[in-house]
């Protein structure tokens, strides 16, 4: 049984006439006629009731017409899905970002923006750290990343776009000695105790400040680990250490911290959007799409 089938028998049971259901279809009368036997034969029962003056559904044709509707109403919906799927207006689109990313402006404005542009899209929102991000993309878990700079070799199949760029700021007490000074320099770092992310979080600033350090000629001194930045900033209040954190961050404000400019050039940080280099979905480009124009704005 074909979809046309369908059509010829509902526009036969609308109009009651052969005649007219063949010019609503633009065929011709016989063909139509044909089809309808052929349906009939088919479904294994009489839907219609002929004579050379009227045409009449039998009762098994009443009941098929329903169910003909509501088939038919059912394949236009599925080619409107289909139709919005691959203009990028509907389905499922999975984007990670890490802990930092809600604190800048630039993700309200492009979850805020995409929302409005496709509302028919469920956008799930997946927090997780950058090398969480990078290994659930390369396993096609996630769609898109908005990720740090992950320090790390990327799979062949991963590709980042640069969105934004962000200095490191460092945190100190307000009471700290290094507090007096405009901004800091890596090499500031030396001896002092650092509150960091543990290694094993996946963040790319715990591989980053090593990196810093290690060029700077030593090897930092790590006091304590935490997981949220929350508490990496709470335990430098509480005079556990000083930290370095994207500045994002200095929108956290506690009386017994202050933050400071990092003087080193390469003392920065930035934030990527990672896709797969073989993503080819209406979702992804559009979300893409979204996100350059509101960075470069």
């Amino acid at each position: 049984m074909e979809l046309r089938h369908l059509r010829y028998f509902v526009a036969v049971a609308e109009e009651l006439s052969f005649t007219r259901a063949a010019e609503r279809l633009h065929i011709g009368q016989p063909p139509l006629s044909h089809q309808i036997q052929q349906l009939e034969a088919e479904v294994g029962a009489q839907l219609l009731e002929r004579s050379k003056r009227w045409v009449r559904l039998t009762e098994a044709g009443k009941l098929f017409l329903d169910d003909a509707r509501r088939v038919l109403a059912l394949s236009e919906q599925a080619m409107r899905t289909a139709r919005r799927a691959e203009r990028g207006e509907a389905g499922e689109l999975r984007v990670g970002f890490t802990f930092s990313t809600p604190l800048t402006p630039l993700f309200a404005t492009v979850i805020n923006r995409y929302r409005q542009r496709y509302p028919g899209v469920q956008l799930t929102l997946q927090e997780m750290s950058t090398v969480g991000q990078i290994e659930a993309l390369a396993a096609r878990e996630l769609d898109l990343g908005l990720v740090r700079p992950p320090e790390l070799t990327l799979p062949e199949s991963v590709a980042l776009t640069i969105l934004r760029r962000d200095p490191l700021v460092m945190v100190l007490p307000v009471a700290h000695p290094l507090a007096r000074k405009r901004s800091i320099a890596v090499q500031d770092l030396k001896g002092e105790p650092l509150v960091m992310y543990p290694e094993s979080a996946g963040t790319g600033i715990h591989p980053q400040i090593n990196r810093l350090c290690r060029e700077a000629g030593f090897k930092p001194t790590i006091a304590m680990e935490a997981g949220e930045a929350s508490t990496i900033i709470g335990l430098v209040a509480a005079g556990c250490g000083v930290s370095v954190l994207p500045s994002s961050f200095d929108i956290i404000r506690m009386r017994e911290v202050c933050y400071r400019p990092m003087a080193d050039a390469t003392a920065t940080t930035a934030l990527y959007l990672a896709k797969r280099k073989d993503a080819i979905s209406p979702l992804v480009a559009a979300f893409v799409a979204v996100a350059t124009e509101a960075a470069s704005a």
